[in-house]
């Protein structure tokens, strides 16, 4: 009778184990990071291994090269990127859960401009040039992050923010992802 029972608890044991899979690296850190602490202080992070858990909401469609986990608080994720190769999510991770370890990376967002110098051509016109034209869009001087800042709290509607922080810089951050266990 103990042979039965103890063959039942490794069969249960291998089709657990084999429901995740693992991709990279393996992961070593213990103690995880809630996203919405990296969220709120992400220069605290920066540079810094981290373990997350949550929920997959997007997979990218190309490559599987990058996932968005859910965070622990309503509304909050954060991208977890890998190099192309390295690491391939499935694309049917979405709505799995990931636990996912890596290090806290600033990203820079593409200026609107980026995209405009890649459709006309313009291969004289340098960054400065363009983020000039960028924050003097529709004849009106954008102005910089504190005075946006400061304009917002007033701002009626979305609209209203979104042209008071066309110029203004934002950073952006997520996970450059080394392991991962998809569940």
């Amino acid at each position: 009778m103990k042979k039965v029972i103890l063959l039942a608890v490794l069969i249960t044991a291998t089709f657990i184990n084999a429901a995740e899979k693992q991709l990279g690296k393996a992961i070593t850190l213990k103690d995880k990071t809630p996203v919405s602490k990296i969220l709120s202080n992400p220069t605290d992070f920066e540079g810094k291994p981290v373990l997350v858990e949550g929920k997959i909401l997007g997979v990218c469609k190309e490559k599987g090269c990058w996932i968005e986990v859910a965070g622990d608080k309503k509304g909050q994720k954060i991208k977890v990127k890998v190099n192309d190769g390295e690491i391939v999510f499935p694309k049917d991770s979405k709505g799995k859960t990931a636990l996912v370890e890596g290090t806290v990376e600033e990203v820079k967002p593409e200026m609107s401009c980026d995209k405009e110098m890649k459709k006309e051509g313009n291969a004289k016109m340098d960054m400065k040039e363009c983020a000039d034209k960028e924050m003097k869009k529709d004849g009106k001087a954008k102005m910089d992050k504190k005075e946006c800042d400061e304009k917002m709290a007033d701002a009626k509607s979305k609209k209203e923010k979104d042209d008071c922080c066309a110029g203004a810089e934002k950073k952006v951050y997520q996970i450059k992802g080394l392991g991962a266990v998809i569940k």
